[in-house]
């Protein structure tokens, strides 16, 4: 709608392009207000007169087949669509697009590199690193859908003097069949043993840092052990990515970065950026904390490591833009990473981006740990889907793959509770809330599309070849609904927040339920097939929507 007004305006307007006044145009805060307004107070610095007599002028002028009505209200008009006109028009473009309805090519194929997830191998995948991995893959769906090319990947963290102390404690008290039948548990169990026992035994400290030397400098059997953790964490993580409908273009970790890190300390040096400071060395930077390179033993930093990466990255995909989904806390830490490389000559960070988010909440308080132990992810998702399949089978015992659906159920849940928060706030977790069929929860929406198809296999029309040619009065809100969906997808873009579109099915799922609550969609035979392609052009924005925030849909529930 905004498209077509600023190209009417256009004729009208001379002193403004169609980008500008499309700029201007404003959704009314009331339905009475008209479909959309324009406000005429610019153009009364241009034209000289009062934005009363501007507006009036234009509205005198306006006659577009598209338009029905126009009203001037202190400054503004107010336009009013022509319903059928515009309603069936988009229902017929929805019916005929189908999962590619709102795509666009802004995005012209550029490169996003996205820092998705992260999460270190031998521990298990926690609540913490959920937040990262689906407003991650959100944002790269969403980019996807505006024509750019993200990149997803995973830096996980496979590096460091940990993993000499889980050399160490494997070696003492490890079974590898244990490991092979539960990688994880056991590996972590090793692992927080390791720390148990070094509280009172300084000599295992030692070992651990002996043993990750030995890693560092290529010893045989140290590696193979790193290397068998690492796959056997990934095996692990790619279980649960499978459920989350996750999957990933890279794996280059902080380990593939080793040999690159000498590289950024040799040209921070020649560049004269570097300062030593009691025995460190340091980049000193304006504003802010500077950062530290080397530490006084002469090993690197993750800021070192972070150079390297994102040098690396621009190398070797040549972003256009680059993005990291990792929490408030580390704002600090991307904000001295983009001010060493502009120093270092790269004007190409300007591009990158921190995309920061608030924490997971259980009862107000940090969901991380439970009586001191980490939260694994999976036994979380595993209790949504349990407690999904529960509520289906109280309320009917007719659904197959009671089992799938459950999983998309309880999955979708999760992710949605997720992502309909603006990213920067903490959100709360309670999955009873989550699991609801009434209200902003996943269900919601999943219900309403069900209930949709459930009507459209009532009708037994072949949604194939259905002609939209009117629609009712009271379809109008979910015709308007249905014309912003291109708009939402590039806000979602532009403000890297995937709840724009979790808000916006939202609102679509409240408008059809009060059309479904008022219209007998099937008792009209002249305008049963009209109905029935409004209801699966809903359908198909219900399910590309929630698709893009990662989340699949049942349509028999």
């Amino acid at each position: 709608m905004k498209h077509l007004l600023a190209n009417i305006l256009r004729k009208e307007i001379e002193v403004l392009n169609e980008t500008e006044i499309l700029k201007l145009i404003e959704y009314p805060k009331h339905a009475h207000q008209g479909d959309l307004s324009f406000p005429c107070f610019t153009l009364s610095k241009h034209l000289k007169k009062s934005p009363m007599i501007i507006a009036q002028e234009i509205s005198e002028r306006l006659n577009d087949e598209q338009i029905d009505k126009v009203e001037v209200v202190n400054g503004y008009l107010n336009i009013y669509f022509n319903k059928q006109t515009l309603g069936t028009n988009v229902i017929q473009e929805v019916l005929r697009d189908k999962e590619s309805f709102g795509a666009q090519n802004i995005g012209q194929g550029k490169v996003i590199t996205m820092d998705i997830s992260s999460p270190n191998i031998a521990k298990p995948f926690s609540m913490g690193h959920l937040r990262s991995t689906v407003i991650g893959n959100a944002v790269a769906n969403i980019t996807e859908k505006l024509g750019f090319k993200p990149v997803r990947i995973n830096h996980i963290g496979d590096w460091g003097t940990q993993f000499g102390k889980l050399i160490v404690a494997y070696k003492k008290w490890g079974n590898e069949a244990d490991v092979k039948v539960n990688p994880i548990p056991e590996l972590f169990k090793l692992y927080v043993k390791f720390h148990d026992e070094a509280e009172h035994d300084e000599a295992l400290n030692e070992a651990g840092r002996t043993a990750f030397l030995k890693l560092e400098q290529g010893e045989a059997e140290h590696v193979r052990l790193w290397t068998w953790f690492r796959e056997v964490s990934l095996q692990s993580f790619n279980e649960i990515y499978a459920r989350l409908g996750v999957s990933f273009d890279s794996y280059n970790g902080e380990a593939f970065y080793n040999g690159k890190m000498d590289a950024v300390v040799e040209r921070l040096a020649a560049l004269n950026l570097l300062v030593e400071d009691q025995g460190a060395e340091i980049v000193k930077l304006d504003d802010m904390p500077p950062a530290l390179i080397k530490k006084t033993n002469g090993s690197t930093l993750y800021i070192t490591r972070d150079l390297a990466t994102a040098i690396y990255r621009k190398e070797t995909y040549n972003f256009s833009e680059s993005y990291y989904f990792v929490g408030n806390e580390q704002s600090l830490h991307f904000k001295q990473l983009i001010a060493v490389l502009k120093m270092m000559g790269y004007e190409w960070a300007e591009n990158m981006e921190h995309i920061s988010f608030g924490m997971i909440l259980k009862d107000g308080k940090k969901m991380s740990t439970r009586k001191g132990k980490v939260i694994f992810l999976d036994e979380v998702l595993d209790e949504a889907v349990n407690m999904a399949k529960q509520n289906i089978i109280a309320k009917s015992n007719e659904i197959e793959n009671i089992d799938k659906v459950a999983e998309q159920i309880g999955i979708g849940a999760v992710i949605f509770n997720d992502l309909k928060y603006d990213r920067q706030n903490d959100i709360e977790f309670d999955l009873e809330d989550m699991l609801k069929a009434e209200g902003n929860t996943c269900l919601y929406l999943q219900y309403t599309n069900a209930r949709i198809h459930a009507i459209i296999r009532k009708s037994g029309l072949e949604t194939s070849h259905i002609e939209v040619n009117e629609i009712d009065e009271a379809a109008w809100d979910i015709a308007k609904d249905l014309m912003m969906f291109e708009e939402v997808i590039y806000n979602a873009y532009v403000k890297q927040s995937p709840a724009e579109i979790a808000k916006y099915l939202l609102q679509l799922a409240r408008h059809f339920n009060s059309y479904y609550a008022n219209v007998r969609i099937l008792d009209d035979a002249a305008m049963k097939e009209n109905r029935v392609g409004l209801l699966l052009a809903v359908s198909i924005v219900i399910e590309e929507g929630l698709s893009l925030l990662g989340i699949e849909t049942p349509r028999v529930l």
